[in-house]
């Protein structure tokens, strides 16, 4: 592996590899601040995910979309906030088109259709709170 790719697996905090050989996924680092939209670059041809938080009862990731790139349609039993923190995404949920840009979010209702259309690049926050209520 070259080092640059040594640095962007690092820099991505995709998963590292206990010594089980199972992975393990990496959180940011606590009481420490960072600037949410440099701690994810965009790869080509990709979606990248970095866990910002995940716990049993929810969990936080920070995205970068590269042009061309989305997420399938879905459905999930949990309510689900996303913010726009650089570009433009389209949502679409229950079929109906929501343009957002950086700065802007939208809560994604529990059991809704939704999806994410490709249209540049752009990088989101996704939070989900888990519920028993639900």
């Amino acid at each position: 592996m070259n080092e640059l790719k040594l640095v962007q697996v690092k820099n991505n905090f995709m998963e590292k590899i206990k010594q089980d050989g199972k992975p393990e996924n990496l959180e940011l680092e606590k009481s420490k601040a960072h600037i949410i939209v440099e701690i994810i670059e965009y790869m080509a041809n990709s979606v990248v995910i970095k866990t910002i938080i995940k716990k049993s009862t929810g969990n936080i990731c920070v995205m970068s979309f590269d042009s061309g790139e989305g997420l399938t349609e879905k459905t999930s039993p949990f309510d689900t906030f996303v913010q726009i923190i650089e570009g433009k995404a389209e949502i679409v949920i229950d079929r109906i088109s929501h343009v957002l840009e950086a700065g802007q979010g939208i809560i994604i209702p529990a059991h809704l259709s939704n999806f994410i259309k490709p249209n540049g690049r752009f990088k989101m926050i996704s939070t989900i709170i888990k519920s028993g209520y639900e």
